[in-house]
């Protein structure tokens, strides 16, 4: 029997999500996660099972939107700011299944240019 488009998506961020960790060397993962309307990153050290950073959309209040580039920009600016404090530097990015465009990249490019490494 077929997947539906969803079971396919899920399938297919699970099996990236197991293979980043099999070659993650003991780096932690930036995960990011997509809506219609917000976007949320997390570094994510698996070994612990811990959440070490987190930032989201939701954060800023009323008022701004999650669902632009430049709000996803700011997002990855603010968790790299936040997992730098926490003394990392070396992650494996986690797009989760989304394709790598439009806000999924202006997070990653974002979090780069403040000085994540991936």
């Amino acid at each position: 029997m077929a997947l539906s488009l969803q079971q396919q998506a899920k399938r297919r961020a699970e099996r990236t999500r197991r293979r980043l960790k099999a070659v993650a060397n003991g780096r932690l993962r930036l995960s990011v996660h997509r809506s219609d309307k917000n976007i949320s990153a997390q570094i994510i050290d698996d070994v612990q099972g811990v959440t070490v950073a987190a930032a989201s959309s939701l954060e800023g209040g009323k008022g701004k939107s999650g669902s632009d580039v430049a709000a996803a920009a700011a997002i990855g600016k603010l968790i790299a700011e936040r997992a730098i404090e926490k003394g990392v530097k070396d992650v494996v990015f986690d797009r989760g299944g989304y394709i790598y465009h439009g806000r999924v990249k202006a997070l990653a490019e974002a979090a780069r240019e403040a000085g994540l490494n991936f």
